[in-house]
Order: structure tokens, then C-alpha cells, then sequence
């Protein structure tokens, strides 16, 4: 999951017509040497931006996880209990936790829509850009993977395109915003929490990311040949956030928290066991906050 930078080279300049040599070794920072290509001087370098760990508005965008799906009620959402805006205090919120309660109604914003995927995010993006929020949450790409048929999951190519070009434009409308990047949850994981439950199999059967979920119990070949070719795609998703983030010096991956969370059953919605209840709100709201506010991003 890891790249390493690759090596810059170091310039030597060598000095001196027939008399002597002096060899000027450059600074091991892997900086050139310093010396002026056209021989006039050169200015001070500007300073990369430095991550605030304490932004005072937040924007969330995003599909039904940011929007408490099927956390308070059978198939509707409920933003109230989301894990980057909302204002319950059973969960307390990624904005909650940096802005203080009381600053959640007018210092937040949510433009999370359910059933979204990556496609849609440049438009949610430019409506929280409005705002100029000091950060803005971003969870997509479960609904790319989560689709009728594993030949309908979103190419990795295109889900590419769709997030550099909506990470752009969020650039250009709001140049000082910080972006937090969740991961994609791991479904295949969730689909090992509830398949075994007879009320949850009747729940997915109303059409619940079928590539994951079709034939909960089915141990044939094929059955588990389609979950791993979803939990395969999701991985390369991750891989695209993580290397599309690090592209911009104001956004930070979760280094696959999200991904890597053990959700247990009592963590998720009680009614398709899925989506997450108010406790992995919580989870969430916590995981977000620890990588936000941490002094360097995860690795």
C-alpha cells in the first residue's frame, strides 16, 4: 500500500579551469546545490502549508454512511447521529469534537447523499465549497462497489478520473481547505456480520449492494469468487484515495483505519446489519478525530 519517494539526484559542481577542483556536495535534504540557473539570485522557497488539527468549520460529503442511513430507522437516513456533522450526543461527531457542541448547527454542513458514488462527488464538493470550510469529510466509494453485478462496479480508472477531477475543483473554489479521506469500508467483513441472521438475509434481498450480498450463505465457488472480486476492487478504490490524496498537501488519508475497523455486530444499523448503527457512528466520529488532530498523517 506504500510507495517510497524516489531518489533525487545529487548535483556536483565543479569549479575551476586547470588550477584546481573543488567539489561541492550536495545537501543531504536531496535539495539541488543552490545555484541559480539563469546567475541571478534566488528567492526563499515558499513554506508548504501546514495542517491545522484544529479547523473551525467542517463540510461532509460524501453517501449514506455520512448520512446515518438505517441508523435511527428502517431505510431512511438520519444525519443527526452522522459521524462528521451530527449533533447527537451519543455520538459526538467529528465536528462536535472539534468545534464544541454548540458550534455543530452553524459551523457545519452536510452534503452527503445517499446512494451517491464517486461520480457525484464533485458536485457535493462545490456546494461545501461555498462555505469555505476549514475541512471537509469525504467517505465515497462503497455504493461503486456495492451494485447489482460485479461487472457493474465502477472501473478503478474512472473512479480515478472522478476523484482527481472533483479534489480539483474543490482546489479552485476553496484553495485552504483541508480534506480528510476515510476509506472504504471493508464489506466483505460486514457480509460476515449479518449473513447468518434470517431477518437481515430478508433485509438485503431488498437489494443491498448485491454483488457483496447476494446468496449470503451461498459457499459455492462462484458466490465466493464474486465477494472476493468486490473486497479485491475496494482495495484498489483505497489505493486511488490514498495516492490521489497525496497528491495535495492539504489532504489526509486515513491510512485505511476505516478499512481496517473491526465493526462488530452491535456496532451496526439492527436493521441490515450494514450500514453503521449510532455506536459505529461513534467509531467513526472517534477514528476521524485521532487522524485529524494527529501531529502527522498516518503512514
Amino acid at each position: 500500500m506504500r510507495t517510497t519517494a524516489p531518489r533525487r539526484s545529487v548535483r556536483r559542481t565543479v569549479a575551476g579551469a586547470g588550477v584546481a577542483v573543488a567539489v561541492l556536495a550536495a545537501a543531504v535534504t536531496g535539495c539541488d546545490s543552490g545555484e541559480p540557473a539563469s546567475g541571478g539570485e534566488r528567492g526563499p522557497r515558499a513554506a508548504a502549508p501546514r495542517w491545522n488539527t484544529a479547523p473551525t468549520s467542517v463540510a461532509a460529503v460524501g453517501d449514506s454512511i455520512t448520512r446515518g442511513f438505517d441508523a435511527c430507522s428502517v431505510l431512511a437516513d438520519c444525519p443527526e447521529v452522522s459521524w462528521a456533522t451530527g449533533g447527537d450526543p451519543a455520538v459526538r461527531s467529528l465536528a462536535a469534537r472539534l468545534l464544541g457542541e454548540a458550534e455543530v448547527p452553524t459551523h457545519s454542513w452536510n452534503y452527503a447523499v445517499t446512494g451517491s458514488r464517486m461520480a457525484d462527488l464533485a458536485g457535493q464538493l462545490n456546494a461545501a465549497a461555498q462555505h469555505k470550510p476549514g475541512l471537509v469529510t469525504v467517505m465515497v466509494g462503497s455504493n461503486d462497489a456495492c451494485r447489482p453485478t460485479v461487472s457493474s462496479m465502477t472501473p478503478v480508472a474512472d473512479f480515478r478520473a472522478a476523484f482527481e477531477r472533483a479534489l480539483g475543483q474543490l482546489r479552485a473554489a476553496s484553495p485552504a481547505s483541508q480534506v480528510y479521506v476515510s476509506s472504504v469500508p471493508d464489506l466483505q467483513r460486514l457480509w460476515e456480520q449479518g449473513k447468518d441472521a434470517p431477518m437481515v438475509r430478508q433485509v438485503w434481498k431488498l437489494g443491498i449492494c448485491q454483488s457483496m450480498l447476494a446468496d449470503p450463505l451461498s459457499g459455492a465457488e462462484a458466490a465466493t469468487a464474486r465477494r472476493e472480486k468486490v473486497r479485491a476492487r475496494v482495495v484498489e478504490y483505497n489505493e486511488v484515495l490514498r495516492e490521489v490524496c497525496a497528491k495535495d498537501e492539504l489532504c489526509r488519508y486515513d491510512g485505511g483505519a476505516v478499512f481496517q475497523y473491526p465493526f462488530s455486530s452491535e456496532q451496526l444499523s439492527r436493521w441490515d446489519w450494514f450500514h453503521p448503527g449510532r455506536d459505529g457512528q461513534a467509531r467513526l466520529a472517534e477514528l476521524a478525530h485521532r487522524q485529524v488532530t494527529a501531529a502527522q498523517a498516518p503512514r
